[in-house]
């Protein structure tokens, strides 16, 4: 069977506590045909007796895993990012459904991510503000949140159905590819520096007001073009200052 659009999304668990989970995890993702998984500081050994009970066919999913330290670093390379949580009133973003949302991450050559929170809490308001879309899978509002494997399976049915019915996605012009979510990640770098150099964000809300602006730049799925161009603005903002602040000495 040849490669699908789907060899290109990355299944990414932060800090996955059981193996049972993660052997489950990586048993759909192979019924569904889903190869990237990646672990973000794993609190269990995924690849003990449990993990690998638990795979079945998906050990070599299992084995093929890889393990990060950090969230940013199981990005690099993505242009496109989904968050899942359970939560929908921890983000001022609107949350959509696995179905409305997931076909964006199987765009034209393109890597792409998923990501899922901890068993016990699901992911952080910082752990968040890596994505550029947000999933929430619809459930009893009593008792909304799933099991992380059934979570997976839930999305990685979606995107398998996506795939296999060939459904419209966006397409991404070849002359001007998606900024990495890496390369973004430098850019909201040194915006931040750049604001709290010239006085517009404070030490004190800089986080908030930087979440409003992921938002927005996230909105608009800048291209490599473009956040190059961004960041050139901001070194001419940096010598600038610079420059005045030498001829007030």
């Amino acid at each position: 069977m040849g490669k699908t659009k789907l060899a290109k999304v990355r299944i990414v668990l932060v800090e996955p506590a059981g193996a049972l989970n993660v052997g489950s995890v990586a048993r759909v993702m192979t019924n569904m045909q889903l190869e990237q998984l990646v672990l973000v500081k794993p609190q269990c050994d995924h690849l003990g007796e449990e993990g690998r009970r638990m795979a079945v066919h998906g050990v070599e999913v299992l084995r093929k895993a890889v393990v990060v330290e950090s969230l940013a670093e199981a990005l690099v390379g993505c242009g496109r990012a989904i968050a899942t949580t359970a939560r929908p009133r921890s983000l001022a973003t609107q949350l959509e459904t696995p179905r409305t949302a997931l076909p964006w991450l199987l765009g034209e050559n393109i890597d792409s991510a998923l990501i899922f929170g901890p068993e016990d809490r699901g992911l952080s308001n910082e752990e968040l503000n890596y994505g550029q879309r947000f999933v929430c899978i619809p459930a009893n509002p009593v008792y909304p949140s799933l099991n992380l494997a059934s979570a997976v399976a839930v999305c990685a049915y979606e995107l398998a159905i996506c795939e296999e019915n060939g459904e419209k996605r966006e397409n991404l012009p070849l002359s001007e590819p998606l900024a990495t979510l890496d390369a973004l990640e430098g850019y909201y770098e040194q915006l931040e520096s750049v604001l709290l150099h010239i006085g517009y964000l404070y030490p004190h809300t800089a986080g908030a007001r930087m979440e409003k602006l992921r938002r927005l730049f996230n909105r608009v799925s800048l291209s490599e073009l473009e956040v190059g161009m961004l960041r050139g603005i901001l070194s001419q903002v940096e010598w600038a200052v610079e420059f005045l602040h030498s001829r007030w000495e």
